[in-house]
């Protein structure tokens, strides 16, 4: 005979070995990340103190990730055997690096942390360049050089900070729309019938 509670025991038994086996598998996944950041503390006690730009840490999400900075992360891909350390840009999601092999993804995020620090003292380097090579004016304060987009918009007799050339913003929208009604007009006048 058929009974429905039996059949409603065996789906909830067959949900719960399922639901077992997801956990499982998402703990395989933290292990494996945990792992891979047990390899990576070394290099992250290295990190100067000034700088808190990196993070190490394993986000409990799904899927689980390790977390490098606030853009890059390694995630364990569908098969649950094959690193893939990533970045998000402007352009979308970057895949850095893809193996199986734990030891090539922490090279590789080594290199990484390597190539953040080198990049980040470049441009403190360089703004140190900038304000240390500044022209001075008569009073012998440094000028610091304005960005080349507003030194175009902004004239050197005017004040630094005045608000911009709205006159010419303003005129160029109105010959555009003159423009515009004239060349309607002409069309207009161009395909009337007979």
């Amino acid at each position: 005979m058929r009974s429905l509670k039996a059949a409603i025991r065996r789906v909830r038994t067959a949900e719960a070995e399922r639901s077992d086996v997801v956990v499982e598998l998402r703990d395989a996944e933290r292990a494996r990340l945990e792992m891979l950041a047990d390899e990576l503390r070394s290099v992250f006690a290295e990190i100067p103190e000034d700088n808190d730009a990196f993070v190490l840490s394993v986000s409990g999400g799904t899927p689980p990730r390790l977390w490098i900075d606030m853009t890059s992360f390694v995630v364990m891909d569908r098969d649950r055997r094959t690193y893939r350390f990533l970045k998000d840009t402007r352009l979308g999601r970057t895949v850095i690096i893809e193996s199986t092999e734990m030891d090539d993804v922490a090279d590789r995020v080594t290199n990484y942390l390597a190539e953040r620090i080198i990049e980040r003292e470049r441009v403190m380097e360089g703004d140190w360049l900038l304000r240390r090579t500044a022209p001075t004016d008569e009073k012998g304060r440094k000028r610091v050089p304005r960005p080349l987009g507003q030194a175009l918009l902004e004239p050197e007799g005017r004040p630094r900070g005045g608000p911009p050339a709205v006159g010419w913003v303003v005129a160029a929208f109105l010959g555009g729309l003159l423009l515009g009604v004239a060349g309607l007009f002409a069309y207009v006048l161009l395909n009337l019938p007979g």
